[in-house]
């Protein structure tokens, strides 16, 4: 047995209606409280008539009766405010720290045995997700209410995690806004040295020289430390020129060039190609998170992303390196993956730190806009028969395989809820 397990029959009522205490008094829930998760008794406010006694107060619950003792309850004033004690086994006497004897509500054999076994097969098999072989029996508009749900969930929590860079910043949304762009720019493999990168070179250093992509690319070049050996072609000897100049005049500092990786990944994707896009990006609008809050069509807000990298990358991925000529665009699975990973974040973000709920809406509409994306999770849903039509279902979907199914979460998610209330009967 488990507690969370008895945390969930008891707070959707899903035991028999016929309660006694140990004691043997009658037990009528009028009200099973509200549901507690930080520390203290695991509901508060309940509402229960004991016998004829009205009792409002908290719920403990456990396995057994001894874990109250176990879990140091017995010493703890916290607890001196429960009215009752939810048990599946009731093995001992126990008390407050009041010296008060608490009579038990035994739970065993007090609910569908079906649902536990739900509940234990969900737990334990090794399905892709616990409810694989259940889930079609979910009504489709309650799995999409609960997509809802998590979409918004998600977008909040990302928001949040960039509070952290917003507050160091002291509020500026420009800057802070460069530096999650930059760390998006870097994609997985380099987004810890694209991130460093904006925290040594910064934005307002940056848009003193909007008009000259070339200046901002060898600021880039520059602090990223990738300007550091003698190279042959004319292109890179002038970035690295230009940026002994601009070094001097700003006192910049470069990292070391180890930091990049390059390995397993796609030329396209090379930290070359990214920095020369970045650095178009910015030059093309040094202040793009406002371009962005007055930009209210999704598809123009699209194209303030279509950059291309220097003309010198059109022949090379690498310095020194010549390669088959082609443009170095930002195409459209880059621009998508920014969108959704940064600038509906930032959006979030504006929308909670300001309290205008038309950006939260705009963020929402941008996802609506973009197509799913495709990778293994989004690839299983859809042969699960769980398809995604836009970013924002591909989002939340992507949010309740690893925030619930892979955690086995099944008691926290509504989908996983409506499958265990279907087995509470018989």
């Amino acid at each position: 047995m488990f507690e969370a397990f008895l945390h969930f029959i008891w707070k959707y009522q899903l035991y028999s209606t016929s309660l006694v205490t140990e004691a043997g008094e009658p037990i009528s829930v009028i009200s099973p409280g509200i549901h507690n998760r930080d520390s203290g008794p695991d509901f508060t406010d309940a509402r229960i008539l004991i016998g004829n006694t009205l009792w409002a107060g908290n719920v403990e619950i456990h396995v057994k009766a001894s874990d109250w003792n176990l879990h140091g309850h017995s010493t703890d004033k916290a607890y001196s405010n429960v009215i009752l004690h939810v048990v599946y086994e009731d093995n001992i006497p126990i008390y407050d720290s009041n010296g008060r004897q608490l009579d038990a509500l035994v739970m065993k054999g007090k609910f569908s045995e079906k649902i536990y076994h739900k509940y234990y097969y969900f737990l334990n098999n090794s399905n892709w997700i616990p409810c694989e072989k259940d889930i079609h029996y979910v009504p489709p508009e309650k799995i999409r209410l609960w997509l809802e749900s998590l979409l918004i969930s998600r977008m909040e929590r990302k928001a949040n995690e960039l509070k952290a860079l917003l507050e160091p910043n002291l509020n500026d949304f420009e800057e802070t806004f460069y530096q999650a762009l930059a760390a998006n720019f870097g994609f997985k493999v380099n987004q810890q040295p694209f991130a460093m990168l904006a925290r040594m070179l910064p934005l307002q250093i940056l848009e003193k020289h909007v008009g000259s992509q070339f200046q901002i690319e060898a600021m880039l070049f520059g602090v990223a430390g990738l300007l550091s050996n003698d190279f042959n072609d004319n292109y890179p000897n002038r970035l690295k020129k230009e940026f002994e100049f601009l070094q001097k005049k700003y006192g910049l500092v470069s990292m070391q060039a180890h930091l990049w990786k390059f390995m397993r990944l796609r030329p396209p994707n090379f930290p070359t190609i990214r920095i020369s896009q970045f650095a178009a990006l910015i030059n093309k609008s040094s202040r793009l998170f406002s371009a962005i809050i007055e930009t209210d069509d999704p598809k123009s807000l699209i194209s303030l992303f279509d950059v291309s990298a220097a003309n010198y990358w059109n022949d090379h991925f690498t310095f020194d390196k010549p390669s088959p000529g082609q443009k170095k665009n930002l195409g459209t699975e880059a621009i998508d993956n920014i969108l959704i990973n940064t600038v509906t974040q930032m959006l979030f973000l504006y929308s909670i730190s300001t309290g205008a709920e038309q950006y939260r809406d705009k963020a929402l509409a941008l996802l609506s806009a973009i197509g799913p994306e495709s990778n293994s999770i989004i690839k299983k849903w859809n042969i699960l028969g769980i398809e995604s039509t836009n970013a924002f279902d591909s989002q939340a979907l992507i949010e309740l395989k690893n925030r619930y199914c892979k955690l086995k979460r099944c008691l926290d998610c509504s989908i996983g809820l409506d499958l265990l209330k279907m087995n509470s009967k018989g």
